[in-house]
């Protein structure tokens, strides 16, 4: 995918450019201030910083819904354009129409309303101050639902699947529903069988800590340079939710530490530098324009759970850490090859998401779908999500979860951070993921003996041509369709799990 010099008599397509150039500095400001605001800043910063945050949204808006597009978008189609520029101003046009259904002031008070209510949320949860977490995520809401007014006038799409459509272009909540309605019919079982068979085998060794944190931040980095990621552009911090952020040339990871888990923080990790190594080698010709941008986020979960459920916990890839972890906490049963396969692909039903391994990990997702659909669709309120919460934890995983706001409803950054519409792409990515290794296996026999033997360049290749350096050239379903043969088929994911779990 190369970039063509602007052809001659295409001067509105120049100045599109040249536009949405000048945009991608300003988010890559925007992104770094976001990034330093969960890793770096200050707890009295929080006011200027999200007021500064406000009006840099502000700002972008205004650029994006400049009347002048409007006639530059409509010249440029008729302009002798190449089939990549042409899927560029496919992707300006995009952006252009889901910025001019939202007002400016309704932008401002989401960034002011979401930036107070995350912050607010670092402390409140650790607290499970339910009361005051209410108090500012009632304008988040609030403003979510406006947003899903203005985009659903814009779109003609039912307002939950204007959200959605933000983080997963084409989708629809009734084609999510269809995909999580197969789920149903076969996972509460699949977990059932796997917990017997595992329950049957002798009791999986934990590391003993604690774990010194110089020492899981050395682990962690040395696991990132194992799978290829440029420290010459990018890096690794601390923050209270696992994120992968920046910019393609700049981009930020975080992690979380416990002095009691190591494992939470190094597969958080190799989750992260799943996205970061997407984000890193995106078409750098096309960087600063909406070709250079990731399809969809449910293809940017296909790339962290590719790194963290595909190969991360993949036998002949956790034996490969075997000797970092001896080498940084010293030898003991539980870092044997076998016990730390099996305690890896561990199945126990638990209350937090992040942590959940990838059989129990669906059943997360479908009850914030159904949970965030209905709110924002106005069938429930804010008041009614602890008990739906409660009944769908007991319902799905048996987990009693009835007074514990902090590892219930509370526990995830997206909805304090208005992200509403984005949890469905953490199981589709699961599923694009399952995809992608089966194309692999196919195309490549010995996948798994290379792997096993250190060799993870045909994984890392295959991405790069099929995934990474696509950009969003291609809709989600051909860029599927031309990676792997076929359009999203969920019935690669169940075999993946019933191949690793009952195989």
């Amino acid at each position: 995918m190369s970039r063509s010099i602007h052809p001659a008599g295409a001067p509105a397509y120049a100045d599109l450019e040249a536009r949405f150039q000048r945009l991608y500095r300003l988010e890559h400001l925007g992104a770094i201030a976001g990034w330093d605001q969960a890793a770096n800043m200050p707890p009295k910063g929080n006011e200027a910083r999200a007021a500064a945050m406000a009006e840099l949204e502000t700002l972008m808006h205004a650029q994006r819904t400049d009347p002048a597009l409007r006639d530059l978008l409509a010249r440029a189609e008729d302009e002798p354009l190449s089939d990549d520029q042409r899927a560029n101003l496919r992707e300006m046009r995009r952006d252009w129409l889901a910025a001019n259904a939202l007002p400016s002031a309704l932008v401002e008070r989401r960034a002011l309303a979401t930036a107070r209510c995350e912050h607010a949320w670092r402390a409140q949860r650790p607290a499970n101050d339910w009361a005051g977490f209410v108090e500012n995520f009632r304008p988040v809401v609030q403003v979510a639902r406006e947003e899903a007014m203005h985009l659903a006038e814009a779109t003609g799409l039912a307002p939950y699947d204007a959200l959605l459509d933000r983080f997963e272009p084409g989708m629809t909540g009734a084609e999510v529903e269809r995909v999580f309605s197969d789920l149903r019919t076969w996972l509460p079982g699949l977990i059932r069988t796997v917990r017997e068979r595992q329950q049957a085998e002798p009791p999986v060794l934990r590391p003993v800590g604690p774990f010194p944190l110089t020492q899981q931040k050395a682990i962690s980095l040395a696991v990132m340079r194992r799978l290829d990621f440029d420290f010459e552009g990018g890096r690794l911090d601390e923050s209270t939710h696992p994120f992968s952020g920046g910019v393609p040339e700049d981009v930020r990871l975080t992690t979380r530490y416990r002095l009691d888990d190591l494992m939470q923080s190094l597969m958080g990790t190799v989750h992260e530098t799943g996205h970061a190594r997407y984000e890193q080698n995106l078409p750098r010709e096309w960087l600063g324009q909406p070709l250079a941008r990731a399809r969809s986020y449910g293809l940017h979960e296909s790339q962290s759970l590719s790194f963290e459920m595909q190969l991360g916990a993949h036998p002949g890839f956790v034996a490969q850490l075997v000797p970092l972890l001896v080498e940084h906490f010293g030898a003991q049963p539980a870092f044997e090859a076998e016990n730390l396969a099996r305690m890896v692909t561990r199945v126990e039903p638990g209350l937090i998401r992040v942590d959940a391994d990838e059989v129990t990990y669906p059943a997360h997702v479908i009850l914030r779908f159904e949970i965030e659909r209905a709110l924002i669709e106005g069938a429930i309120e804010i008041d009614d999500i602890p008990a739906l919460w409660d009944e769908k934890m007991a319902l799905w995983l048996g987990r009693d979860t009835r007074g514990n706001f902090g590892d219930g409803p509370m526990q995830d950054v997206h909805w304090p951070s208005g992200l509403f519409g984005y949890f469905p792409c953490y199981t589709l990515g699961a599923m694009y993921a399952a995809q992608w290794f089966a194309t692999m296996r196919r195309q490549t026999p010995d996948l798994d003996a290379r792997i096993a033997a250190g060799d993870l360049a045909p994984v890392f290749d295959w991405l790069h041509d099929h995934i990474w350096r696509q950009g969003a050239r291609w809709t989600t379903p051909e860029l599927t369709r031309r990676a792997s043969g076929e359009t999203l088929n969920p019935a690669h994911f169940r075999a993946h799990l019933e191949r690793r779990y009952l195989g």
